[in-house]
Formats: structure tokens, C-alpha cells, sequence
């Protein structure tokens, strides 16, 4: 299944409207190409003070299977489970200290910008990519010693679309569901909080 569109208010880019989150992964490798093609929109990405904050630990299982099976050990064991076909996991990090040493406010802002134009690239590359909170940050930070100012803020599994009817069936049923949001009435206001737009 590598089809879900977003059923939208209004009509909008078929880029933002056909990406989704995907548990289903084959093991098929991500060439090289693809992946420095994600790496470079994230690059691209905006930053305040265009101080470009993100930092991407990328493990390829294909190319270094002792560091993915390290980070994928930082998974939550829900993750784990589906995620234990995905061929590239890419940590997203952000230097929260500007170069003058100042606290980075934002650095998370910016990290996640970055994230969103990398999983962008993949759905336009047809790649699967799942964007999660749920690993172990500490033992992430321990693992690749990061250094004390570099915040571990979310894992993207990436890899290409398997089969739906693989999964358990919970996630399976997940998976062939309908996509949602909140209203925009909820999350949009105008000239003041909680204002309708």
C-alpha cells in the first residue's frame, strides 16, 4: 500500500497531501542516490539566522550493520517490531548552542523543518518514511557519544513501501484506515486565541 491520501478541507500539493506515515517496510536497500537526495532537501530546509542547526546520524544496514543494530536498539520495543525490516533509520539532532555559544531557541524549530523537508523528498522519491518520538534519547546519546550541546530529537525509519498484510493485525487495520486531523476551525485562528478563522 503506498497510496493514503490526506482527505483534505481544500485542495492542496500532492506532495504534502499524498505523504504518510507508513509501517510497512520491505527490506530492499535505499541506494545511495536516494539517500543523499533526502539528506540534501533537509539541507536546504530554513533556519533562523540560517544557522542550520539539524545534524542527521544516518545507519544503513546495507552499508553498516553493527551501528543500525545499535541504533535500532534504542527503539521503544513497539517500534522495534515494526521497524525490523526498515533498511535506514536517520537520527535527527540539533546543536541547541549557536557558534557564539548562546542557547539556540530555535533549534528544534528549525531541526524539525529540516525533518519534514527530507521525508518530503522520500515520498517524491516513492520511499516510505515514518518520523517517531519513540526511542531511548539517553542511550541514543550514550551509544554515539554525542557531544552535550546536540539535543537527539526524533528517529525517521526510511525504506521502500512492503506488505500491508504482514504486519499484526492492529497495525494492519492501522495501516488501511482512513487519515485525520484535527479541523482546521481547531488548530487556525484569526487576529486572537481562539478566534475562528
Amino acid at each position: 500500500m503506498t497510496h493514503k491520501p490526506a482527505p483534505t478541507e481544500v485542495a492542496i500539493h500532492e506532495l504534502i497531501a499524498g505523504r504518510w506515515s507508513p509501517r510497512a517496510y520491505s527490506s530492499e536497500p535505499v541506494s545511495r542516490d536516494n539517500l543523499r537526495a533526502v539528506l540534501e532537501a533537509a539541507r536546504w530546509a530554513p533556519s533562523s539566522y540560517n544557522a542550520q542547526p539539524w545534524r542527521f546520524l544516518v545507519f544503513d544496514r546495507s552499508a553498516d550493520e553493527v551501528a543500525f543494530k545499535q541504533a535500532f536498539a534504542t527503539l521503544v520495543p513497539f517500534n522495534q517490531g515494526w521497524n525490523a525490516p526498515a533498511p535506514v533509520l536517520i537520527a535527527v539532532t540539533a546543536q541547541t548552542r549557536t557558534a557564539k555559544g548562546e542557547v539556540n531557541r530555535c533549534a528544534q524549530y528549525d531541526a524539525g523543518a529540516a525533518a519534514m523537508a527530507l521525508v518530503l523528498q522520500a515520498h517524491a522519491l516513492g520511499l516510505a518514511a515514518h518520523q517517531m518520538s519513540g526511542f531511548d534519547q539517553n542511550a541514543f546519546r550514550t551509544a554515539f557519544d554525542l557531544p552535550n550541546d546536540v539535543e537527539p530529537i526524533a528517529m525517521i525509519s526510511l525504506g521502500h513501501y512492503g506488505e500491508v498484510d504482514k504486519l499484526d493485525p492492529v497495525l494492519r487495520e492501522r495501516e488501511k484506515s482512513v487519515r485525520q486531523r484535527l479541523p482546521l476551525a481547531e488548530i487556525a485562528y484569526s487576529g486572537g486565541w481562539k478566534k475562528p478563522f
